[in-house]
């Protein structure tokens, strides 16, 4: 009877193979196990996994002012006409860019483009290679977390465009949209807190209005 050598099993495999083979299973396994938006670039998401990115905090439909002499952009705590802002969605999301000429429909391709979408935005932060935090509904399970954590706008809308007169907008300039709100990258608990007051000077009188939706 020939002894069989210690790298090599009764079956001829040798254990290196067995543990690669075992490794590669695991991987597999935890791949499997991960969410998609870890294992798949945004180019490689599904139409649903694109959309369910959007935490619903409605900041990216917010208006928007460009200084067309500097191009520097404002936000202001005025929602676009079609923003529910209690649930901060849209009111009419499959017919939005019919409705409101000038909605930006975010994609793969523009996103980079976009240098006015919050610090807080799912898309934003995938694309720069971070991940979701603690408050996004993919991570909670919870849709109301986005609200709980004061990343979305509820309560803090002022009035709807198509109640001011457009050479007021200016006057609701706000900082907090392009902010992180205190707390927001913890892993803990879910305790709202208060916006971060100081508003930013309003620009020049050459403005221009932007608007996104996802």
């Amino acid at each position: 009877m020939r002894a069989v050598p210690p790298s090599v099993t009764a079956s001829g495999t040798s254990k290196r193979s067995l543990a690669l083979a075992a490794k590669s299973a695991y991987v597999g396994a935890m791949s499997d196990a991960l969410p998609f938006w870890k294992t798949k670039t945004l180019a490689e998401m599904t139409d649903g996994e694109w959309e369910s990115l959007c935490d619903g905090c409605g900041r990216c439909c917010l208006v928007k002012l460009e200084d067309e002499d500097t191009t520097k952009i404002y936000f202001t705590d005025v929602g676009c006409r079609l923003l529910d802002a209690q649930s901060c969605r849209c009111r009419d999301y499959e017919n939005r860019s019919a409705r409101v000429d000038d909605c930006v429909r975010l994609t793969v391709k523009n996103l980079g483009e976009l240098n006015w979408l919050p610090p807080t935005c799912a898309y934003r932060l995938l694309a720069n290679g971070g991940d979701l935090y603690w408050w996004h509904p993919l991570v909670s399970g919870d849709p109301e977390t986005v609200h709980a954590a004061n990343v979305s706008v509820r309560a803090r809308v002022s009035s709807d465009e198509d109640a001011l007169p457009e050479d007021q907008i200016a006057e609701h300039i706000v900082a907090w949209p392009g902010k992180w709100p205190k707390g927001a990258k913890d892993q803990g608990g879910t305790k709202p807190v208060r916006a971060p007051s100081g508003n930013p000077k309003m620009p020049g009188a050459r403005v221009k209005i932007l608007r996104n939706a996802p």
